[in-house]
């Protein structure tokens, strides 16, 4: 006899669109079912350790923005206190996709090997690490060596968990992909709120300031840590892998679908990290105060939090999901236009579309989770998609550092960071198409 949740997600299913994936409102309810799906026979449900794995997912998201952000907004106190130029400083802003690109590729290997949720456990662990030690490790090599290891731990985190969620929300990916962004954006914008006020309440030093933020990876270890000992995880990830046919063969460079989404999430991720990066001294070279330009950034990132849970929802519901793309990317066009005639006056307003702007990065990860059949397909295309897209990422930041140092003023990295918006559309659109990479590469 079927139960009635198996009828009720089945219902969901048929009345998909094309193309879409099925959504309700319960996704935890219904994780228990794919998640029995996803074990080896014979290991019992338990529904404690579904929302044990939402947690987990929550908890990991929270700590992917927070090291990048929080250094954002107390940049020019490091750079004054390390001795940093302007170019040096861009480098340390082109860090994060440069370590994103290349520890990315490990993550699936690592995944099939140790599980999961053993590798996101270990990111976990290498974040906080690395968070406690940068303030302190002395001069501007160790505190990028130390920033490196927490960024190897948001690389492998970012790859996998388009496919954690594919593989144990199979029909929930836009509702959990909404929550897991929702989550990012909300570690993101808390971050860059926080970070300045924190600071001055431990005493002014920025070391403080940036070295709270381990406590947060700290506590995402735990309930990683309780999956990693429940067994059967990296079978089944391993047993996925095998069973997804040509997944683990596939290769992503015949498919154009994966192109497009890789470009795509470059692009997109040029100009989330410029802004994380530099968007703050852009309002306070305008005569903003710190304390208020930290808040605008936060403001910006905060766009997230709502739109981030909103937005792959919608996109799922969608046969293409081009003008989504299309919509974000004026919204940009309008923000860095803004801050070049008004950077002070309008503040607020660019802010704000600038915080829309950056909702494509929950939208590509949609995207991945859609692009693919497979949990172990999502694995490939997101470590594809994502390290592709990170090393075609790295020179945005630096190259916003020479202009502005050499320039003077802010007019040169704007035009740059607009121009590079009407391609990222162009992309965009092509990656909403409904299609997969396993029939690409098939043919």
């Amino acid at each position: 006899m079927v139960s009635q949740e198996t009828k009720e997600t089945r219902t969901a299913t048929s009345t998909t669109l094309p193309g879409a994936r099925a959504a309700t409102d319960d996704p935890v309810r219904t994780a228990d079912t794919s998640l029995s799906a996803s074990r080896p026979p014979g290991t019992p449900t338990r529904a404690w350790r579904t929302r044990l794995v939402v947690v987990g997912i929550v908890l990991a998201a929270l700590n992917l923005r927070p090291a990048i952000t929080s250094l954002g907004a107390l940049l020019e106190e490091v750079r004054d206190d390390l001795g940093m130029s302007g170019s040096v400083a861009g480098l340390l802003t082109s860090v994060p996709p440069l370590c994103f690109a290349v520890f990315g590729l490990a993550a699936p290997r690592l995944a099939r090997r140790f599980g999961s949720g053993a590798v996101v456990c270990a990111g976990m662990a290498a974040i906080g690490a690395g968070l406690l030690i940068r303030p302190w490790a002395g001069g501007t090599a160790g505190f990028l060596a130390a920033s490196a290891l927490a960024l190897m731990g948001i690389a492998v985190s970012n790859v996998l968990m388009p496919a954690i969620v594919k593989r144990w929300f199979p029909d929930r990916v836009g509702s959990m992909t909404g929550l897991y962004s929702m989550a990012l954006a909300l570690g993101t914008a808390t971050a860059a709120a926080a970070t300045v006020p924190v600071t001055g309440a431990l005493g002014g030093d920025w070391r403080w300031g940036l070295a709270v933020w381990a406590a947060l990876a700290a506590a995402a270890v735990l309930p990683w840590l309780a999956l990693t000992r429940e067994r059967g995880e990296a079978t089944a990830a391993r047993t996925e892998a095998a069973s997804g046919g040509s997944a683990g063969g596939l290769r992503m460079t015949r498919s154009r679908t994966a192109w497009a989404l890789a470009v795509f999430f470059g692009l997109q991720a040029t100009a989330a990290y410029i802004t994380m990066g530099w968007m703050a001294q852009i309002f306070r070279d305008a005569g903003v105060a710190a304390g208020t330009a930290g808040l605008l950034l936060a403001v910006t990132m905060a766009m997230g939090v709502p739109l981030a849970f909103v937005i792959p929802r919608v996109a799922t519901r969608l046969p293409h999901q081009g003008p989504i793309v299309i919509a974000l990317g004026l919204c940009g066009l309008a923000g860095y236009a803004g801050l070049y005639v008004a950077p002070a006056g309008g503040a607020w307003a660019w802010a704000l579309l600038l915080g829309v702007s950056n909702c494509a990065f929950p939208l590509a990860l949609t995207m991945v989770g859609m692009r693919a059949r497979t949990g172990a397909g999502v694995g490939q295309l997101s470590a594809f998609a994502q390290s592709t897209g990170y090393l075609i990422s790295i020179p945005g930041p630096l190259l916003v550092g020479v202009l502005y140092q050499h320039s003077g003023g802010w007019g040169l990295p704007l035009a740059l960071m607009a121009a590079l918006m009407v391609p990222q559309m162009a992309v965009g659109v092509l990656a909403g198409r409904d299609r997969t990479v396993e029939d690409e590469a098939a043919r």
